[in-house]
Protein backbone atom coordinates (compact mmCIF):
# COMPACT_ATOMS: atom_id res chain seq x y z
CA UNK A 1 0.00 0.00 0.00
CA UNK A 2 2.90 2.32 0.67
CA UNK A 3 4.15 1.75 -2.91
CA UNK A 4 0.69 2.52 -4.25
CA UNK A 5 0.75 5.85 -2.41
CA UNK A 6 4.12 6.83 -3.86
CA UNK A 7 3.14 5.85 -7.36
CA UNK A 8 -0.23 7.42 -7.10
CA UNK A 9 1.26 10.77 -6.14
CA UNK A 10 3.29 11.05 -9.34
CA UNK A 11 2.15 12.42 -12.66
CA UNK A 12 2.78 10.38 -15.81
CA UNK A 13 3.38 11.75 -19.34
CA UNK A 14 1.24 10.73 -22.36
CA UNK A 15 1.24 7.14 -23.58
CA UNK A 16 1.93 5.88 -27.06
CA UNK A 17 1.05 2.37 -28.15
CA UNK A 18 -0.07 1.61 -24.65
CA UNK A 19 3.35 2.40 -23.11
CA UNK A 20 4.52 5.57 -21.37
CA UNK A 21 6.80 7.76 -23.47
CA UNK A 22 10.44 7.86 -22.46
CA UNK A 23 11.53 11.01 -20.63
CA UNK A 24 15.27 11.26 -20.02
CA UNK A 25 14.81 14.11 -17.53
CA UNK A 26 12.30 12.27 -15.31
CA UNK A 27 13.62 11.48 -11.84
CA UNK A 28 13.36 7.95 -10.52
CA UNK A 29 12.26 6.89 -7.03
CA UNK A 30 10.65 8.98 -4.32
CA UNK A 31 13.70 11.14 -3.59
CA UNK A 32 14.39 12.14 -7.21
CA UNK A 33 18.24 12.16 -6.75
CA UNK A 34 19.12 9.74 -9.57
CA UNK A 35 18.13 10.37 -13.19
CA UNK A 36 16.80 7.62 -15.42
CA UNK A 37 19.09 6.55 -18.26
CA UNK A 38 16.60 4.31 -19.93
CA UNK A 39 13.03 3.28 -19.34
CA UNK A 40 13.10 -0.34 -18.32
CA UNK A 41 10.29 -2.68 -19.38
CA UNK A 42 9.99 -3.91 -15.79
CA UNK A 43 9.09 -0.40 -14.67
CA UNK A 44 6.48 -0.12 -17.41
CA UNK A 45 4.98 -3.42 -16.40
CA UNK A 46 4.77 -2.29 -12.79
CA UNK A 47 3.03 0.89 -13.79
CA UNK A 48 0.59 -1.02 -15.99
CA UNK A 49 -0.27 -3.29 -13.08
CA UNK A 50 -0.93 -0.38 -10.76
CA UNK A 51 -3.06 1.33 -13.39
CA UNK A 52 -5.07 -1.81 -14.00
CA UNK A 53 -6.13 -1.99 -10.37
CA UNK A 54 -6.93 1.71 -10.05
CA UNK A 55 -3.82 2.53 -8.03
CA UNK A 56 -2.91 5.67 -10.07
CA UNK A 57 -4.78 8.31 -11.98
CA UNK A 58 -3.40 9.38 -15.38
CA UNK A 59 -3.32 12.98 -16.54
CA UNK A 60 -2.21 12.53 -20.16
CA UNK A 61 -2.63 16.19 -21.03
CA UNK A 62 0.21 17.47 -18.75
CA UNK A 63 3.97 16.95 -19.21
CA UNK A 64 5.54 19.59 -16.94
CA UNK A 65 7.12 17.44 -14.19
CA UNK A 66 6.61 14.45 -11.94
CA UNK A 67 5.21 16.34 -8.88
CA UNK A 68 1.64 16.27 -7.53
CA UNK A 69 -0.88 18.36 -9.45
CA UNK A 70 -1.69 20.74 -6.58
CA UNK A 71 -4.37 22.64 -8.52
CA UNK A 72 -6.34 19.42 -9.04
CA UNK A 73 -5.96 18.50 -5.37
CA UNK A 74 -7.27 21.90 -4.24
CA UNK A 75 -10.18 21.66 -6.68
CA UNK A 76 -11.14 18.26 -5.34
CA UNK A 77 -10.90 19.51 -1.73
CA UNK A 78 -13.06 22.55 -2.47
CA UNK A 79 -15.62 20.36 -4.19
CA UNK A 80 -15.74 18.06 -1.17
CA UNK A 81 -16.24 21.01 1.18
CA UNK A 82 -19.03 22.43 -0.97
CA UNK A 83 -20.74 19.05 -1.07
CA UNK A 84 -20.51 18.74 2.72
CA UNK A 85 -21.82 22.27 3.21
CA UNK A 86 -24.68 21.60 0.83
CA UNK A 87 -25.67 18.45 2.68
CA UNK A 88 -25.70 20.36 5.97
CA UNK A 89 -27.92 23.08 4.53
CA UNK A 90 -30.42 20.45 3.51
CA UNK A 91 -30.91 19.42 7.12
CA UNK A 92 -34.17 20.64 8.65
CA UNK A 93 -33.71 23.96 10.38
CA UNK A 94 -35.38 24.65 13.75
CA UNK A 95 -38.54 26.74 13.78
CA UNK A 96 -38.20 30.43 14.54
CA UNK A 97 -41.02 32.40 16.15
CA UNK A 98 -42.96 34.70 13.84
CA UNK A 99 -43.66 38.39 14.39
CA UNK A 100 -46.30 38.72 15.75
CA UNK A 101 -45.88 35.38 17.56
CA UNK A 102 -48.15 32.63 16.26
CA UNK A 103 -46.23 29.32 16.55
CA UNK A 104 -47.02 27.23 19.65
CA UNK A 105 -44.09 27.33 22.04
CA UNK A 106 -43.99 23.55 22.28
CA UNK A 107 -43.14 23.41 18.54
CA UNK A 108 -40.14 25.68 19.12
CA UNK A 109 -38.73 23.22 21.66
CA UNK A 110 -39.38 19.80 20.09
CA UNK A 111 -37.22 18.02 22.69
CA UNK A 112 -39.64 19.10 25.41
CA UNK A 113 -36.96 20.98 27.36
CA UNK A 114 -38.09 24.55 28.04
CA UNK A 115 -35.89 27.42 29.31
CA UNK A 116 -35.17 27.41 33.02
CA UNK A 117 -36.06 30.57 34.92
CA UNK A 118 -33.60 32.57 36.99
CA UNK A 119 -32.24 30.51 39.89
CA UNK A 120 -31.28 31.97 43.25
CA UNK A 121 -29.51 30.11 46.03
CA UNK A 122 -31.10 29.68 49.44
CA UNK A 123 -29.47 31.41 52.39
CA UNK A 124 -28.26 30.59 55.88
CA UNK A 125 -29.48 27.23 57.18
CA UNK A 126 -30.58 26.08 53.69
CA UNK A 127 -27.27 26.55 51.87
CA UNK A 128 -26.67 22.81 52.04
CA UNK A 129 -29.55 22.18 49.62
CA UNK A 130 -27.57 23.29 46.56
CA UNK A 131 -25.11 20.41 46.95
CA UNK A 132 -27.41 17.75 48.37
CA UNK A 133 -27.44 14.70 46.12
CA UNK A 134 -30.74 13.60 47.62
CA UNK A 135 -32.40 16.92 46.71
CA UNK A 136 -30.91 16.80 43.21
CA UNK A 137 -32.36 13.35 42.68
CA UNK A 138 -35.71 14.62 43.89
CA UNK A 139 -35.58 17.34 41.23
CA UNK A 140 -34.71 14.82 38.52
CA UNK A 141 -37.82 12.86 39.42
CA UNK A 142 -39.96 16.01 39.24
CA UNK A 143 -38.52 17.17 35.90
CA UNK A 144 -41.75 16.62 33.89
CA UNK A 145 -43.64 19.00 36.16
CA UNK A 146 -40.83 21.56 35.92
CA UNK A 147 -41.02 21.50 32.13
CA UNK A 148 -44.79 21.93 32.25
CA UNK A 149 -44.64 25.15 34.23
CA UNK A 150 -41.57 26.40 32.31
CA UNK A 151 -43.53 26.05 29.09
CA UNK A 152 -46.28 28.26 30.51
CA UNK A 153 -43.61 30.76 31.60
CA UNK A 154 -42.06 30.88 28.12
CA UNK A 155 -45.49 31.60 26.63
CA UNK A 156 -45.88 34.48 29.08
CA UNK A 157 -42.48 35.93 28.13
CA UNK A 158 -43.13 35.81 24.40
CA UNK A 159 -46.63 37.29 24.66
CA UNK A 160 -45.63 40.18 26.90
CA UNK A 161 -42.61 40.92 24.70
CA UNK A 162 -44.96 41.52 21.77
CA UNK A 163 -47.73 43.28 23.70
CA UNK A 164 -45.27 45.87 24.98
CA UNK A 165 -44.82 46.99 21.38
CA UNK A 166 -48.52 46.74 20.56
CA UNK A 167 -49.95 48.68 23.52
CA UNK A 168 -49.59 52.32 22.53
CA UNK A 169 -51.61 55.50 23.15
CA UNK A 170 -54.73 55.52 21.00
CA UNK A 171 -55.32 51.75 21.10
CA UNK A 172 -58.62 50.58 22.60
CA UNK A 173 -58.25 48.65 25.85
CA UNK A 174 -60.45 45.85 24.56
CA UNK A 175 -58.17 45.45 21.53
CA UNK A 176 -55.11 45.20 23.79
CA UNK A 177 -56.77 42.50 25.90
CA UNK A 178 -58.14 40.45 23.03
CA UNK A 179 -54.88 40.62 21.08
CA UNK A 180 -53.00 39.42 24.16
CA UNK A 181 -55.51 36.66 24.95
CA UNK A 182 -55.68 35.35 21.38
CA UNK A 183 -51.89 35.19 21.33
CA UNK A 184 -51.80 33.23 24.59
CA UNK A 185 -54.29 30.75 23.16
CA UNK A 186 -52.12 30.20 20.08
CA UNK A 187 -48.76 29.99 21.80
CA UNK A 188 -49.92 27.71 24.60
CA UNK A 189 -51.93 25.54 22.16
CA UNK A 190 -55.14 26.00 24.17
CA UNK A 191 -56.70 22.69 25.06
CA UNK A 192 -59.77 22.96 27.26
CA UNK A 193 -58.81 22.92 30.92
CA UNK A 194 -55.43 21.32 30.20
CA UNK A 195 -53.78 24.45 28.80
CA UNK A 196 -54.82 28.04 28.33
CA UNK A 197 -55.47 31.36 30.04
CA UNK A 198 -55.27 31.25 33.84
CA UNK A 199 -57.38 34.35 34.58
CA UNK A 200 -58.72 37.48 32.81
CA UNK A 201 -56.26 40.04 31.52
CA UNK A 202 -56.06 42.88 34.01
CA UNK A 203 -55.30 46.22 32.37
CA UNK A 204 -56.11 48.51 35.28
CA UNK A 205 -55.50 52.23 34.71
CA UNK A 206 -54.11 54.90 37.02
CA UNK A 207 -55.80 54.76 40.45
CA UNK A 208 -57.24 51.31 39.71
CA UNK A 209 -54.74 48.85 41.15
CA UNK A 210 -56.16 45.51 40.01
CA UNK A 211 -59.08 43.42 38.69
CA UNK A 212 -60.21 45.65 35.84
CA UNK A 213 -60.71 44.45 32.30
CA UNK A 214 -63.12 45.95 29.76
CA UNK A 215 -66.53 44.36 29.53
CA UNK A 216 -68.15 44.03 26.11
CA UNK A 217 -68.98 47.43 24.66
CA UNK A 218 -66.41 49.33 26.71
CA UNK A 219 -64.87 52.13 24.64
CA UNK A 220 -61.91 53.06 26.88
CA UNK A 221 -58.78 54.02 24.92
CA UNK A 222 -55.23 54.03 26.28
CA UNK A 223 -53.81 57.55 26.71
CA UNK A 224 -50.28 58.95 26.88
CA UNK A 225 -50.62 59.95 30.55
CA UNK A 226 -52.09 56.61 31.68
CA UNK A 227 -50.34 54.20 34.02
CA UNK A 228 -51.48 50.72 32.95
CA UNK A 229 -50.94 47.51 34.91
CA UNK A 230 -50.92 44.48 32.61
CA UNK A 231 -51.57 41.40 34.74
CA UNK A 232 -52.22 38.14 32.90
CA UNK A 233 -51.72 34.47 33.53
CA UNK A 234 -50.98 31.27 31.64
CA UNK A 235 -51.36 27.68 32.79
CA UNK A 236 -50.69 24.12 31.71
CA UNK A 237 -52.36 21.34 33.67
CA UNK A 238 -53.36 23.93 36.25
CA UNK A 239 -49.78 25.07 36.93
CA UNK A 240 -50.18 28.85 36.88
CA UNK A 241 -47.76 31.59 35.87
CA UNK A 242 -49.03 34.82 37.46
CA UNK A 243 -46.92 37.74 36.28
CA UNK A 244 -47.55 41.47 35.84
CA UNK A 245 -45.80 44.67 34.79
CA UNK A 246 -46.67 48.35 34.40
CA UNK A 247 -46.64 50.41 31.20
CA UNK A 248 -46.32 54.21 31.24
CA UNK A 249 -45.38 56.44 28.32
CA UNK A 250 -44.83 59.69 30.22
CA UNK A 251 -41.37 59.53 31.84
CA UNK A 252 -42.64 61.47 34.84
CA UNK A 253 -43.94 58.15 36.21
CA UNK A 254 -40.60 56.33 35.91
CA UNK A 255 -39.73 56.63 39.64
CA UNK A 256 -43.11 55.10 40.53
CA UNK A 257 -42.50 52.16 38.20
CA UNK A 258 -38.96 51.72 39.48
CA UNK A 259 -40.19 51.65 43.07
CA UNK A 260 -42.65 48.83 42.38
CA UNK A 261 -40.17 46.88 40.26
CA UNK A 262 -37.39 47.05 42.85
CA UNK A 263 -39.78 46.25 45.69
CA UNK A 264 -40.91 43.12 43.85
CA UNK A 265 -37.31 42.07 43.20
CA UNK A 266 -36.60 42.60 46.89
CA UNK A 267 -39.51 40.33 47.78
CA UNK A 268 -38.27 37.69 45.37
CA UNK A 269 -34.76 37.80 46.87
CA UNK A 270 -36.11 37.63 50.43
CA UNK A 271 -38.36 34.64 49.74
CA UNK A 272 -37.20 31.10 50.42
CA UNK A 273 -37.78 27.90 52.34
CA UNK A 274 -38.38 28.55 56.06
CA UNK A 275 -38.67 32.33 55.52
CA UNK A 276 -41.49 33.99 57.45
CA UNK A 277 -44.05 35.77 55.27
CA UNK A 278 -44.05 38.85 57.49
CA UNK A 279 -40.31 39.33 57.06
CA UNK A 280 -40.74 39.53 53.30
CA UNK A 281 -43.40 42.23 53.65
CA UNK A 282 -41.13 44.34 55.85
CA UNK A 283 -38.30 44.16 53.29
CA UNK A 284 -40.71 45.12 50.47
CA UNK A 285 -42.07 48.14 52.33
CA UNK A 286 -38.63 49.47 53.19
CA UNK A 287 -37.59 49.56 49.54
CA UNK A 288 -40.93 50.77 48.14
CA UNK A 289 -41.26 53.72 50.48
CA UNK A 290 -37.71 54.91 49.90
CA UNK A 291 -38.89 56.33 46.55
CA UNK A 292 -40.52 59.65 45.71
CA UNK A 293 -42.19 60.82 42.51
CA UNK A 294 -42.96 64.36 41.35
CA UNK A 295 -46.18 64.76 39.38
CA UNK A 296 -47.64 68.13 38.40
CA UNK A 297 -45.22 70.01 40.60
CA UNK A 298 -46.11 67.99 43.71
CA UNK A 299 -43.86 65.42 45.34
CA UNK A 300 -45.40 62.16 46.55
CA UNK A 301 -43.82 59.47 48.65
CA UNK A 302 -44.52 56.10 47.06
CA UNK A 303 -46.54 53.96 49.47
CA UNK A 304 -46.90 50.19 49.57
CA UNK A 305 -50.53 49.23 49.10
CA UNK A 306 -51.16 47.35 52.31
CA UNK A 307 -54.34 45.45 51.53
CA UNK A 308 -53.30 43.71 48.30
CA UNK A 309 -50.88 40.84 48.70
CA UNK A 310 -48.87 38.14 47.01
CA UNK A 311 -50.08 34.58 47.48
CA UNK A 312 -49.27 30.90 47.29
CA UNK A 313 -50.63 28.97 44.31
CA UNK A 314 -51.65 25.38 43.70
CA UNK A 315 -52.98 23.47 40.68
CA UNK A 316 -56.05 25.33 39.38
CA UNK A 317 -55.94 27.36 42.62
CA UNK A 318 -54.52 30.86 42.25
CA UNK A 319 -55.02 31.85 45.92
CA UNK A 320 -53.97 28.75 47.80
CA UNK A 321 -54.02 30.17 51.33
CA UNK A 322 -50.73 31.85 52.24
CA UNK A 323 -50.45 35.63 51.85
CA UNK A 324 -47.35 37.75 51.26
CA UNK A 325 -48.11 41.34 52.27
CA UNK A 326 -46.21 44.37 50.97
CA UNK A 327 -45.91 45.88 54.46
CA UNK A 328 -44.48 44.77 57.80
CA UNK A 329 -46.61 42.97 60.37
CA UNK A 330 -47.80 40.11 58.16
CA UNK A 331 -48.17 36.44 59.00
CA UNK A 332 -45.39 34.57 60.74
CA UNK A 333 -46.18 31.47 58.70
CA UNK A 334 -43.15 30.06 56.87
CA UNK A 335 -42.67 29.24 53.21
CA UNK A 336 -42.10 25.56 52.49
CA UNK A 337 -40.29 23.41 49.96
CA UNK A 338 -42.27 22.71 46.78
CA UNK A 339 -44.53 25.76 47.04
CA UNK A 340 -45.32 28.21 44.26
CA UNK A 341 -45.75 31.90 45.12
CA UNK A 342 -46.81 35.00 43.24
CA UNK A 343 -44.70 37.83 44.67
CA UNK A 344 -46.47 41.06 43.73
CA UNK A 345 -46.18 44.62 44.98
CA UNK A 346 -48.21 47.77 44.37
CA UNK A 347 -46.78 51.25 44.81
CA UNK A 348 -49.22 54.16 45.07
CA UNK A 349 -49.14 57.96 45.16
CA UNK A 350 -52.44 57.86 47.07
CA UNK A 351 -53.27 56.46 50.50
CA UNK A 352 -51.82 53.01 49.88
CA UNK A 353 -55.19 51.43 50.64
CA UNK A 354 -57.67 50.19 48.02
CA UNK A 355 -61.44 49.71 48.01
CA UNK A 356 -63.82 47.95 45.65
CA UNK A 357 -65.23 50.31 43.04
CA UNK A 358 -66.53 50.47 39.45
CA UNK A 359 -68.33 47.79 37.45
CA UNK A 360 -67.27 44.21 38.13
CA UNK A 361 -65.66 42.18 35.34
CA UNK A 362 -63.65 39.45 37.15
CA UNK A 363 -65.21 36.30 38.62
CA UNK A 364 -63.99 32.95 39.89
CA UNK A 365 -65.67 29.80 41.13
CA UNK A 366 -64.83 29.15 44.78
CA UNK A 367 -62.26 26.38 45.02
CA UNK A 368 -63.73 24.52 48.01
CA UNK A 369 -67.42 24.93 47.26
CA UNK A 370 -69.47 21.76 47.46
CA UNK A 371 -72.94 21.07 46.10
CA UNK A 372 -75.24 24.07 46.46
CA UNK A 373 -78.95 23.78 45.53
CA UNK A 374 -79.83 26.44 42.96
CA UNK A 375 -83.34 27.75 42.36
CA UNK A 376 -82.80 29.32 38.95
CA UNK A 377 -82.55 26.99 35.98
CA UNK A 378 -80.43 29.56 34.13
CA UNK A 379 -78.01 29.59 37.08
CA UNK A 380 -77.66 25.80 36.88
CA UNK A 381 -76.98 26.01 33.16
CA UNK A 382 -74.46 28.83 33.63
CA UNK A 383 -72.66 26.88 36.34
CA UNK A 384 -72.33 24.00 33.89
CA UNK A 385 -70.70 26.35 31.39
CA UNK A 386 -68.31 27.66 34.05
CA UNK A 387 -67.36 24.14 35.15
CA UNK A 388 -66.72 23.09 31.56
CA UNK A 389 -64.64 26.04 30.38
CA UNK A 390 -63.05 27.53 33.50
CA UNK A 391 -63.49 25.21 36.49
CA UNK A 392 -61.88 27.10 39.41
CA UNK A 393 -59.80 29.40 37.17
CA UNK A 394 -60.77 33.06 36.87
CA UNK A 395 -63.00 34.32 34.06
CA UNK A 396 -64.67 37.56 32.97
CA UNK A 397 -67.84 38.56 31.16
CA UNK A 398 -66.06 38.70 27.80
CA UNK A 399 -65.08 35.05 28.24
CA UNK A 400 -68.71 34.09 28.85
CA UNK A 401 -69.70 36.04 25.72
CA UNK A 402 -67.02 34.20 23.76
CA UNK A 403 -68.35 30.74 24.64
CA UNK A 404 -71.87 31.75 23.60
CA UNK A 405 -73.55 32.74 26.85
CA UNK A 406 -76.21 35.47 26.65
CA UNK A 407 -78.48 37.19 29.17
CA UNK A 408 -76.58 35.68 32.07
CA UNK A 409 -76.18 38.61 34.49
CA UNK A 410 -79.04 37.62 36.80
CA UNK A 411 -77.89 33.99 36.87
CA UNK A 412 -74.30 35.11 37.56
CA UNK A 413 -75.48 37.29 40.45
CA UNK A 414 -77.42 34.34 41.86
CA UNK A 415 -74.27 32.16 41.78
CA UNK A 416 -72.40 34.92 43.63
CA UNK A 417 -75.17 35.31 46.19
CA UNK A 418 -75.14 31.56 46.85
CA UNK A 419 -71.37 31.55 47.40
CA UNK A 420 -70.65 29.34 44.39
CA UNK A 421 -68.88 32.09 42.45
CA UNK A 422 -66.84 34.95 43.88
CA UNK A 423 -67.08 38.39 42.31
CA UNK A 424 -63.76 40.28 42.18
CA UNK A 425 -64.54 43.98 41.57
CA UNK A 426 -61.84 46.51 40.64
CA UNK A 427 -59.64 47.64 43.54
CA UNK A 428 -59.05 51.39 43.57
CA UNK A 429 -57.06 53.96 45.54
CA UNK A 430 -58.28 57.57 45.87
CA UNK A 431 -59.14 59.62 42.81
CA UNK A 432 -56.21 61.39 41.20
CA UNK A 433 -53.68 58.82 42.43
CA UNK A 434 -51.51 56.49 40.40
CA UNK A 435 -50.63 52.87 41.15
CA UNK A 436 -47.84 50.74 39.65
CA UNK A 437 -47.49 46.95 39.93
CA UNK A 438 -44.85 44.31 39.22
CA UNK A 439 -45.19 40.59 39.89
CA UNK A 440 -43.24 37.35 39.45
CA UNK A 441 -43.99 33.67 40.00
CA UNK A 442 -41.38 31.78 42.02
CA UNK A 443 -40.98 28.08 42.76
CA UNK A 444 -39.24 26.83 45.90
CA UNK A 445 -37.36 23.88 44.45
CA UNK A 446 -35.55 21.42 46.73
CA UNK A 447 -32.10 22.79 45.78
CA UNK A 448 -32.78 26.43 44.89
CA UNK A 449 -35.38 29.09 44.23
CA UNK A 450 -36.46 29.50 40.60
CA UNK A 451 -37.99 32.75 39.35
CA UNK A 452 -40.05 31.11 36.64
CA UNK A 453 -41.40 34.26 34.97
CA UNK A 454 -38.11 36.17 34.85
CA UNK A 455 -37.29 37.57 31.41
CA UNK A 456 -35.02 40.08 29.70
CA UNK A 457 -37.59 42.81 30.31
CA UNK A 458 -37.80 42.58 34.11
Amino acid sequence: MEEDHILGSQQLPPQENGLPAANPTQESGADGKKKKKKKKPAKVAAIDVIESIGGIQLNPGKEEDGEVDEADAVTETDAAKKKKSKSKSKKKKGLVQTDPPSIPVKDLFPNGEFPEGETQAYKDDNLWRSTSEEKREQERLEKPMYNTVRQAAEVHRQVRSYIRKYAKPGVAMVDICETLEDMVRKLIAENGLKAGIAFPTGCSLNRVAAHWTPNSGDKTVLQYDDVMKLDFGTHIEGRIIDCAFTVAFNPVYNPLLEAAREATNTGVRAAGIDVRLGDIGAAIQEVMESYEVEIGGKTFQVKSVRNINGHSMGPYHIHAGKRVLSVKGGEQTKMEEGEFFAIETFGSTGKGFVREDLECSHYMKNFDVGHVPLRLQKAKQLLGTIDKHFSTLGFCRRYLDRVGETKYLMALKHLCDQGVVQACPPLCDIKGSYVAQFEHTIFLRPTCKEVLSRGDDF
